[in-house]
């Protein structure tokens, strides 16, 4: 997908532990120190405004890009149907993900931090969470609009179906506003290629100097979804704040 190469300088370090119990409770991160160049990145970074459009395809594009780099990079047996209650103190998270599946973290130029969830065996499917720094004008997630905006102007921005020739066609499923976070349901299916499912949640947060967003997402296939579907959106959904 073309607007998201720019994730290429990415690389992700996996932390499970090491007797492949549980998920690793520390969190490691490569930094670059290659600056960005594209201007969206460049602008979160130095704290500049940036447009709300490209604030939100940014960050739900980093979530995409950020995953897909997981699942291909690393893989290996069976997931457990019992959930790990995941926490990141430094970052003020926590979220329940399957007790076998392993971790990964990363730092690009392009956000604050990213932390991925996959099965050990060979999937597509995964959870991410990535952070990404925004300005001071948005305080709570109504700052980018109401959710049906928010939802719209995400979807329609991945959506290139129009295009001659056609090329990743994106679906709106569903959207709701809940608790300070926007849940949204879409698909992604490029020409030949199977469809994806895309479970997001999407909030605020600050540590006192500056605003977070935090986009939490989870994905899987067409014939992932008897497997996957349910446990995915469990994890996306047990995100929160700490």
């Amino acid at each position: 997908m073309a607007s998201i190469s720019w994730f290429s300088c990415l690389h992700i370090r996996p932390t499970a532990s090491a007797d492949n119990k549980g998920l690793s409770s520390s969190i490691t991160a490569e930094h670059h120190k290659t600056r960005p160049q594209n201007s969206i990145s460049s602008s979160l970074e130095q704290g500049h405004a940036v447009n709300r459009r490209q604030l939100i395809l940014y960050t739900s594009t980093a979530a995409i890009a950020a995953s897909s780099t997981v699942s291909n990079a690393l893989a290996l047996n069976d997931v457990s149907e019992d959930f790990s209650v995941y926490t990141d103190d430094e970052n003020k998270f926590k979220i329940e993900i399957p007790q076998e599946w392993q971790s990964g973290t990363g730092e690009s130029a392009g956000f604050k931090s990213l932390t991925a969830f996959y099965p050990k065996e060979q999937s597509n499917s995964n959870v991410s969470v990535v952070i990404t720094g925004v300005g001071p004008d948005f305080t709570k997630m109504e700052s980018f609009g109401k959710v049906e905006e928010f939802a719209d102007t995400l979807v329609s921005g991945l959506d290139r179906s129009w295009k001659k020739p056609p090329g990743v066609a994106a679906k709106l499923i569903d959207c709701k506003s809940s608790k300070g976070f926007y849940f949204i349901e879409y698909t992604l299916q490029s020409p030949g290629e199977s469809r994806k499912h895309l479970y997001s949640a999407i909030g605020m947060l600050t540590n006192g100097w500056y605003n977070r967003l935090y986009t939490v997402t989870g994905q899987y296939g067409d014939e992932e979804t008897d497997k996957y579907a349910s446990i995915i959106q469990k994890a996306v959904r047990s995100f929160k704040f700490i």
